[in-house]
């Protein structure tokens, strides 16, 4: 059976929403999936001056090591400025045992992000994250033109070749769409049927 883990960061809720879509389109294949979370770093004061969401039903992950037990991963996290925030970027900084060795050349990756506008660092925040499965040498899915709601600008939309993504306003106000959901929901289930057909 493949095993895929959806790794994800979310200071607000809106990664974790499309962390769990990810996850059920990755499930949709009969993969075996876990839905774990990076470390908060940010000091205490901050998270509550933030009003980070804090009460995640997904446990963290035990440690870097734990990567090496699956076939695809699936990472995601909100901007900061263009990049993936401090968190994910620290969590990746950790994985140099796991590159020395090649432990994740030949899995499966991809991204997902979101941002507070469609112009807000989208697909720059994908590539920061892609650019670290890419040195780990991992085969990169994205998010494909088979998904089309992710075409128009009839109405508010994320979503990018790159990957699954959405837009939550400056004030963090709009949840996920459904064509966003959607989305998350296909690349996961696009990233575990590739990790089967490679294993296969």
């Amino acid at each position: 059976m493949t095993k895929v883990l959806v790794l994800y960061y979310s200071s607000y809720g809106h990664i974790e929403q499309m962390a769990d879509a990810v996850a059920e389109g990755a499930r949709s294949t009969g993969a075996d999936v876990d839905v774990l979370r990076v470390p908060e770093t940010a000091p205490a004061a901050v998270v509550e001056a933030a009003g980070f969401k804090t009460d995640s039903p997904h446990a963290v992950i035990a440690g870097a090591d734990a990567l090496a037990e699956y076939d695809a991963i699936i990472v995601g996290a909100p901007t900061r400025f263009g990049r993936m925030p401090g968190q994910m970027a620290n969590f990746w900084d950790t994985t140099g045992g796991l590159w020395f060795n090649g432990k994740l050349v030949g899995k499966v990756g991809g991204a997902f992000t979101s941002t507070a506008t469609q112009h807000g660092g989208q697909e720059t925040t994908l590539f920061s994250i892609i650019t670290n499965l890419l040195h780990h040498g991992m085969t990169i899915v994205g998010l494909d033109y088979g998904f089309q709601a992710q075409m128009g600008v009839d109405k508010v939309r994320g979503g990018s070749p790159y990957g699954a993504t959405t837009i939550a306003d400056g004030d963090g106000s709009r949840a996920p769409g459904g064509d966003e959901l959607e989305g998350a929901r296909y690349q996961g289930r696009r990233i575990a049927m590739t990790a089967a057909k490679l294993a296969s």
